[in-house]
């Protein structure tokens, strides 16, 4: 249903440095840059980046990123911490979810709560 998602950034760098180390881990890279804005993905760009041009606090976004399996899920969370990121649940199984939904949520820096999340079994 969604085909692209664009989140605005205080700063474009700074949140660049934090998503090409958390979303490496889980097959996402730089695909396609323009001046302050940057689409991620595995292939097509799904994810963008860019300046915030809305004045006021803006407020907290979720996003959940697919991880292929569980050791993904732990890089993203260890590439996060690495990155200087706030840890708001490291990995585990969320059963409340499904038995199976093996998760990791941390903030980038504009405080978004960011999770890697395995759906299949151990």
């Amino acid at each position: 249903m969604i085909d692209h998602l664009s989140v605005q950034v205080r700063d474009v760098a700074a949140s660049a440095a934090f998503y090409d180390a958390v979303l490496a881990p889980l097959g996402g890279r730089r695909l396609l840059e323009f001046p302050n804005v940057i689409g991620y993905g595995r292939e097509n760009p799904e994810f963008w980046l860019g300046p915030t041009e809305t004045p006021g606090e803006a407020r907290e976004l979720h996003l959940a990123f697919t991880a292929d399996d569980r050791a993904a899920v732990q890089a993203f969370h260890d590439a996060a911490v690495k990155a200087g990121a706030e840890v708001l649940h490291p990995p585990r199984v969320w059963p409340e979810y499904h038995p199976t939904y093996f998760a990791a949520f941390v903030r980038d820096p504009d405080g978004n709560n960011v999770e890697a999340v395995c759906h299949a079994p151990e």
